[in-house]
């Protein structure tokens, strides 16, 4: 089947304009000079339903003040010891920078034959083991591509202890904040004129001013942005254009995911695709429960998997409405499943919009983890209890900059300047905080 869209570029215009002229105005384009009237709907229609992108942060995160230029916080590093990619010349096995110590006792693993041993001697990228399996490792391990990792130890009798300590990793992370700034504008002149048609906005503000559905739509046009400048945000580089401008950008939610996150390609054809993500979760923090946010076609991916195995055979589907009654309705989508761990799916507007993510951001869907971690935050000096998703904004007993709305000029209410217009502005400065990325998978 081929969908095509309307109108250009799927039905994207009109879009605003940059400023405020007769053109634009509602009733500029309607026939009231003829003998006779025209056949005027009082409403305007609205034919796209509601136009704002924003809603994952705020099913997804929580929000909090701080003071800073950076926000940093500590997040702890694995427990045990191992290492990848090593590679062995008989009985030393050379890794950079490796963590095993004097009798430690190791497994060593090729993937597909391993040998079990006792280090004896190590230098700061190399180790010696000896085998307990023969006089020396394994002959069939190879030789590069090994994976080892610490079991134990074992000393003799009436010998000293461990030689040397291990110390905890700081893993320390950081954000800088960005300020987002909007305005508008009408002169007092149009301000005037007379409207003829009745015009609304997603947050139910309707009217016969024409020019409040233009200040009405910038403030939520800046509310979206709010939470897709958290999304799509990337810092500056050094040697880039805009770190060479003086601007430093912000680590953005999938730049985090897909920089200390997990990222699974390709579409979900079966059971073992799911299975495939489950086992990364199962390495990673195996949080219990998770949503998976995706875009519609990640979701008919799912739901079409989940109904293969829900199927009990030509006699039809075993899940629906209304007891599955065939004169009634038959429910064809999930809302969640369970397989190891607990999923809930839910659609992702921003995903779907053809003005935004829908454009082709190159992710379909991501999974978030439910609940909060435990952290060390390094401005407050303690530890705190957060959300793995957190929008930080920018506060003090004097200025509060979650978001700032102030009115400008001498028209429509306001008299602080002699500019005959009206200028609404908007300001926000903000982070978001990406609390142990490694729970978290971009699906593409």
């Amino acid at each position: 089947m081929a969908v095509t869209m309307s109108g250009t570029g799927g039905a994207l215009t009109p879009a605003p304009t940059k400023s405020t002229l007769s053109t634009n105005y509602i009733g500029s384009s309607i026939e009231f000079t003829s003998q006779y009237l025209p056949d005027l709907y009082e409403k305007e229609f609205e034919k796209y339903g509601n136009r704002s992108v924003a809603s994952f942060l705020r099913m997804a995160s929580a929000e909090m003040p701080f003071s800073s230029d950076i926000i940093q916080w500590a997040e702890q590093g694995r427990l045990h010891l191992a290492v990848t990619g090593a590679t062995r010349t008989a009985d030393v096995i050379t890794s950079a920078a490796h963590p095993f110590r004097v009798n430690q006792t190791v497994i060593i693993n090729d993937g597909t034959d391993q040998d079990k041993a006792l280090v004896t001697a190590v230098t700061a990228n190399t180790f010696d083991v000896v085998s307990y399996s023969g006089a020396n490792l394994n002959a069939d391990i190879a030789t590069s591509g090994l994976k080892v990792y610490a079991f134990g130890s074992e000393f003799k009798k009436g010998t000293s202890g461990m030689a040397g300590s291990l110390e905890a990793a700081k893993d320390i992370r950081s954000t800088t904040p960005i300020i987002l700034k909007d305005k508008y504008e009408v002169n007092g002149s149009d301000m005037a004129q007379i409207g003829w048609i009745m015009v609304t906005t997603e947050k139910g503000t309707s009217g016969y001013l024409w020019y409040l559905k233009s200040e009405h739509e910038t403030r939520l046009r800046f509310e979206d942005y709010l939470e897709t400048s958290m999304i799509e945000g990337e810092p500056a580089v050094a040697g880039s254009g805009a770190k060479a401008a003086g601007y430093n950008g912000t680590k953005g939610l999938f730049y985090e995911v897909a920089n200390r996150g997990n990222i699974a390609t390709g579409s979900i054809a079966d059971k073992s695709d799911i299975e495939d993500i489950i086992k990364i979760l199962d390495k990673e923090g195996a949080i219990q429960e998770n949503v998976i946010f995706n875009n519609r076609a990640k979701s008919f991916e799912i739901d079409n998997v989940l109904a293969g195995l829900n199927n009990f055979g030509s006699a039809g589907a075993s899940f629906g409405l209304f007891d599955n009654d065939e004169n009634t309705a038959l429910s064809l989508g999930f809302k969640g499943f369970n397989l190891g761990y607990d999923f809930y799916k839910t659609d992702w507007k921003y995903l779907n919009d053809p003005t935004t993510g829908g454009i082709s951001t190159g992710v379909d869907g991501l999974i978030v983890p439910v609940g909060s971690k435990t952290i060390y935050d390094e401005v407050l000096g303690k530890n705190a209890t957060l959300p793995f998703l957190h929008v930080k904004f920018r506060k003090s007993e004097a200025e509060d900059r979650k978001y700032k709305s102030w009115v400008v000029g001498g028209a429509g209410g306001a008299s602080n300047s002699d500019l005959d217009a009206m200028q609404v502005n908007f300001l926000s400065e903000r982070a978001l905080c990406v609390l142990g990325a490694n729970n978290f998978v971009i699906l593409k």
